[in-house]
Parts: structure tokens; C-alpha cells; sequence
């Protein structure tokens, strides 16, 4: 299946050409490290590009200070991972591990080169975007999570970051990994808890805060103003944030939760042109964020669009956030999508990130290991969840209230399912009860041959979707299930545009669409000609 970049450890390093790294040494300044000089500091903003020309850079391991990896940056190399895009942290350390000369050139003048001299901006990119890969899967960060398998806001903020990709270590409480750990951060080894570097303590354990803390949540302000603001980083939204780039549009994109939206959290999609072996929705969805950054599209999350208002001083609009901080854009793409509904379940509340998901990823996977795992729904989604859960679980059983799988559901995915003697698929069957004590350990099924239970740690909800539009101007029309209505003879020519001239909407938010990654990204690519449009003041076509 293909991931997120290139392995590192396998792919041929392609070096700067010698016009390129002339490029730098114009732009840029030397600077000499001596050895054992620390060259970046974990959790300092990542605002310099910085270019080895003599000497050698080493990573450092943050909860040891000890050199983390046998490799180092030499001549001819350079630091730094995607994050430099979006103008975020250094998740590690680096120190010379001899005396270093550098070109060290500013971020605004890198990405301005980047982006004039696309031959080096694809080698730099290519090597940033590899080096992710490699940190998130050698859990090689300075960000330590322990006990989320037992606590509720760890699970959240372990959830947040797994499926951002954003590098960091889980440890199991009461293993002795995690209890040397904190016995050197002098924390007790009984309470679950998030670490920074050795020994700084996350106080806070929301995943706003985590995302401030490493670098990915930007700040905004009313002064700022852009282009167009796409409102939901889904397969939609990125696309839109991907054409916005090309066009030379300032863009910005706000992301409630994990880019990706409900695609981000399929394990594996395998009928998406361009991947015959499949992909994560996360690794798919991240992968166009790169590509939107390097186009000089900007990313915030994750923050909540609580209110969209026209503004009366200017043609535009207002996008209010949770915190009361706003922003102005000329257009808005309305690219929110949809949320699985929850359950009519006593303790329903309780046992959410304690046994109850809205995902089926690596993270949750873990909890049902060796075990039974139940998935509630029809629809491809479900399917995907059924099928990635069965390598780990002992055996999967997927409840569908109807008599059979979702007409929606990808006949290919249908066909696994019934073939997989590790799933079993209830028809006409319901969860009418959880139990368990602190997390859960059983639900009770209505079948037609009447009530029973099963044995399981983990129940994954993945039913009906309902639209995310609560936070929407009343001027734009919505259809009876709170769908956003665009097109046709009633509002514009244009297809996606909504009954306000200046908003507009893709993917699944938008009332009719097909409910496919590839649609929504396809919508998403679209929409930016009709903004562009708008903006200009030539009518769609």
C-alpha cells in the first residue's frame, strides 16, 4: 500500500544542483556551529532554511539528549521536514557534532525560490516529505504520550496526532519503557500524562493546545485577509486548497479536527485512481496538504468556524472562529462534509475514546488486538474499517440494520466482506446495549432471533452522516436535511455556488453530490475557476 512519501532509508538522495545551492549562497548568510552547538531547538519556530557546506549536523534524541540516529547532515544536505511549508516547529533537536559552516537563508526568501525553481523546490520537497514519514513511523519526537489506552483526553489528542501524521511515541502505562521514562522525568508512574522534550509536562490535553505546543497551529488575526478561506480540509477542501495554490490565489484552509475529514479516517482506499495498491485516506489527503503548501496555500487546525457573516464596510465576508479570533476573505468554498451520527445509547458519552470510535486507523486498531471487534454500518467506510481491523482482530463483526449492504457500498469491498471468514455480517441487527466499568467491554445486539452479547473492547460507529452546516450564515440555503443547496435556475449558472453570491460548496456538504473521495476531489479541483471567476467579475461559463 503506498504511504504518505518515499522511505528514506530506501530512496536515491538527489542532490541541489550547483545553480541551486548558488541560489542560496546569494540569498543567504553564513554561519559558523562550533562543536557541540546546538544548530535548532526543539519547539523553536522552523523560520530558516539551513544548508550544510562544511562539517556535520546530528539529530539529537529530546528525551536523552543523546545522539538519536547513526545518520547525519553533511555538506551538500539540508535540515528540516514538510513543517518548513507551513512555517511551523522543529520537532527535534540538532547540534554540530563538529565545527559546521552554513548557508542559512530566510523562510518568506526560500519559499520564494521554491517557488520560481521548481526543479529544486521537487528535490527539497521530495526529501522534507520522506523525512515525516520516517519520524511518524519511528515514533522519533520530542512529544511522549503515555496511558492513552485509559485515559479520554489522551485518546483525543493520540488520535489527533496519529491521524495528522504529526511524529510523537506512545508508551503503555505500567510498561517498563514508560516507567524508566518517567522515573527520569520525575513524574509518577501511575497517572497518564503527555511529555515535551525529557521532562516538560503538557498541562493542557486538548488537541488545540498539543497542536500549538509542536508548532502546527498558526495564529490568525482580523487584519489578515485572503483570497478565498476553504472552510474543511477533507478530500474537497484540499483539492480546492491544491487549484487555489496553482492559481495564484492566497488561500487559507481551516481544519476542525484532522485533515482528511471522514476520508482521512479509511484505513485503506483501493479505488482511487493512481494508487492500484491502495491508500490511507490520511496518506492521500496529506499528501495533497503538502502539494497545496508548496503551492503557498496556509493551513490552520484545529480550529472551529463558528460563525460566516457578509461584511458591511466591503465587498467579503467574515469568518469568525470558536476563540472569537476572525479573518476576511473575498469567497469561501464551504467544504465542511459530513459526521457520522451517534449512537441512541445509554453511556453512550462514557465509554467515547474508551472503547467506542468514529475511526478505524493504527491507533485504534491497538485496542482491539487478539480480540472481537464490532462495526456498526453498511457503507463503504464500514467495509474498509472491517477489512483493516481484520488483520489484528481475532474476528470482526459488522451490524447492518437492513437486510443488506448499502446500495452505496463499492462491490468489490462487498464481495471481501462476505469472503473473509474472519468477518461476520448481521443483517437487520442493532446495538441496544455497552457495558463494561471503566472502559468497554461487551455490547448486547437485537437480532431477529432475539438478544445477544458479544465480548469486545473496541465498537466502531460508522452510520448515516449528517452535514456540517450549524455554523453557516441563515442567507445561504440549505435543503430539509441541512444540506448546502448550490446551482440550478433558483441561485447561479454555476454549479457549486450557493444563493450568496461569493460562497461556495463541494463535496459531501454540498446538497446531491456523490459521496466518493474521487467526486469530492474532483468538486474541490472545479470550484476554483468559479471562484476565480467571482473574484474577477466574469461570469461561469
Amino acid at each position: 500500500m503506498e504511504s504518505l512519501a518515499g522511505d528514506l532509508r530506501e530512496m536515491q538522495r538527489t542532490p541541489l544542483a550547483d545553480e541551486h545551492v548558488a541560489m542560496l549562497r546569494e540569498e543567504g548568510t553564513e554561519k559558523i556551529f562550533e562543536k557541540g552547538e546546538m544548530v535548532v531547538e526543539m519547539g523553536t519556530p522552523m523560520d530558516q532554511f539551513i544548508f550544510c557546506e562544511e562539517g556535520e549536523v546530528e539529530l539529537l534524541d529530546p528525551r536523552t539528549g543523546e545522539k538519536a540516529v547513526e545518520a547525519t547532515i553533511g555538506p551538500g544536505q539540508y535540515l528540516g521536514e514538510i513543517n518548513f511549508l507551513n512555517g511551523g516547529s522543529w520537532h527535534l533537536p540538532m547540534r554540530a557534532a563538529k565545527r559546521t559552516r552554513c548557508t542559512v537563508v530566510p523562510r518568506e526568501v526560500m519559499l520564494g525560490l521554491m517557488s520560481r525553481v521548481p526543479e529544486m523546490s521537487d528535490i527539497i520537497v521530495t526529501v522534507f516529505a520522506a523525512r515525516r514519514r520516517r519520524t511518524f513511523e519511528d515514533q522519533n519526537s520530542g512529544l511522549t504520550i503515555i496511558g492513552a489506552e485509559v485515559d479520554t483526553e489522551l485518546s483525543e489528542v493520540a488520535s489527533f496526532v496519529s491521524r495528522n501524521r504529526i511524529p510523537h511515541k506512545m508508551m503503555t502505562l505500567g510498561s517498563d519503557e514508560a516507567n524508566a521514562f518517567l522515573e527520569k522525568a520525575g513524574q509518577p508512574q501511575d497517572k497518564p500524562v503527555a511529555i515535551g522534550g525529557a521532562d516538560e509536562v503538557l498541562e493542557s490535553l486538548k488537541p488545540r493546545d498539543v497542536a500549538r505546543y509542536i508548532g502546527l497551529d498558526l495564529p490568525l488575526s482580523k487584519k489578515d485577509s485572503f483570497d478565498v478561506v476553504i472552510v474543511g480540509g477533507g478530500p474537497a477542501g484540499i483539492a480546492a486548497a491544491v487549484y487555489a495554490g496553482a492559481e495564484g490565489l492566497s488561500a487559507l484552509v481551516i481544519e476542525n479536527q484532522v485533515i482528511g475529514g471522514q476520508a482521512g479516517s479509511s484505513s485503506r482506499i483501493e479505488n482511487y485512481m493512481g494508487f492500484p495498491t491502495g491508500i490511507s485516506g490520511a496518506d492521500l489527503c496529506l499528501r495533497g496538504e503538502i502539494q497545496a503548501m508548496r503551492l503557498g496555500t496556509k493551513f490552520v487546525m484545529p480550529r472551529k468556524v463558528e460563525r460566516l457573516t457578509g461584511l458591511s464596510d466591503a465587498d467579503g465576508f467574515c469568518i469568525g472562529l470558536e476563540d472569537g479570533e476572525e479573518v476576511r476573505a473575498r469567497a469561501v468554498v464551504i467544504a465542511t462534509g459530513v459526521q457520522y451520527r451517534q449512537l441512541p445509547l445509554d453511556r453512550l458519552d462514557e465509554f467515547e475514546g474508551r472503547g467506542i470510535y468514529y475511526a478505524a486507523t493504527d491507533l485504534e486498531a491497538r485496542f482491539c488486538k487478539g480480540a472481537e471487534a464490532v462495526v456498526i454500518g453498511g457503507g463503504n467506510s464500514a467495509g474498509q474499517a472491517a477489512m483493516y481491523l481484520s488483520r489484528s482482530a481475532s474476528h470482526v463483526h459488522v451490524l447492518i440494520r437492513g437486510k443488506e449492504l448499502a446500495s452505496s457500498m463499492s462491490a468489490y469491498l462487498s464481495r471481501r466482506l462476505e469472503q473473509d471468514p474472519k468477518i461476520t455480517l448481521h443483517f437487520e441487527t442493532e446495538c441496544v446495549g455497552l457495558g463494561g466499568d471503566d472502559r468497554l467491554s461487551r455490547v448486547t445486539l437485537s437480532k431477529p432471533e432475539g438478544e445477544v452479547e458479544i465480548e469486545t473492547p473496541a465498537l466502531f460507529v460508522m452510520i448515516g452522516a449528517a452535514p456540517c452546516t450549524d455554523w453557516i450564515c441563515e442567507e445561504v440555503a440549505l435543503d430539509e436535511k441541512g444540506f448546502v443547496k448550490t446551482g440550478g435556475q433558483d441561485y447561479t449558472p454555476s454549479v457549486y455556488a450557493t444563493s450568496v453570491p461569493g460562497i461556495f460548496a463541494v463535496g459531501d456538504v454540498r446538497a446531491g453530490s456523490v459521496k466518493r473521495v474521487a467526486s469530492s476531489v474532483g468538486e474541490g479541483s472545479v470550484v476554483i475557476s468559479e471562484v476565480w471567476n467571482h473574484l474577477h467579475g466574469t461570469e461561469s461559463a
